[in-house]
């Protein structure tokens, strides 16, 4: 188990440390619900978790088969509901790998995004579609 600690710092403000390394961050309101946007948001950390997790298992992947992914960057565009209940209705991902890796290797690493924790763990219902741009290359998958 990981434990993470977080304190409420008032004006909408949360102060998280994860316990194994006392690494910390603030999280505070968006602006569009009453708070001042000045750091992540706690649907912006479900976003970042999202494209950290996808970035991370394909880069097991990709160490395993001698495959350089550094300057791979990923966006992940957060789009919250249009009506109540208020949450995350679709998180929008494009991932660009400078360089492509061959569609063997780039099918697997599609695959590894696809199945990481985080992508699994979020509600089904939230849309989550992915574009890869392998060098010249792009694919998308739903």
């Amino acid at each position: 188990m990981v434990e993470i600690r977080m304190e409420y710092q008032g004006n909408l403000r949360v102060q998280a440390t994860h316990g194994p390394s006392g690494a910390m961050v603030c999280t505070d309101a968006p602006v569009d619900n009453q708070g001042r946007g000045e750091s992540f948001s706690p649907t912006d950390l479900v976003a970042t978790a999202l494209g950290s997790c996808v970035l991370t298992v394909m880069g097991i992947y990709a160490e395993r088969h001698g495959i350089d992914l550094r300057g791979t960057a990923i966006r992940v565009g957060k789009i919250m509901s249009a009506s109540p209940p208020r949450r995350i209705a679709r998180l929008e991902i494009t991932l660009e790998c400078p360089s492509d890796p061959g569609l063997r290797h780039t099918q697997a690493l599609e695959t590894a995004a696809h199945a990481c924790p985080v992508h699994q763990s979020l509600n089904p219902e939230i849309e989550k579609p992915m574009r890869f741009v392998w060098g010249e290359r792009i694919t998308e998958a739903q």
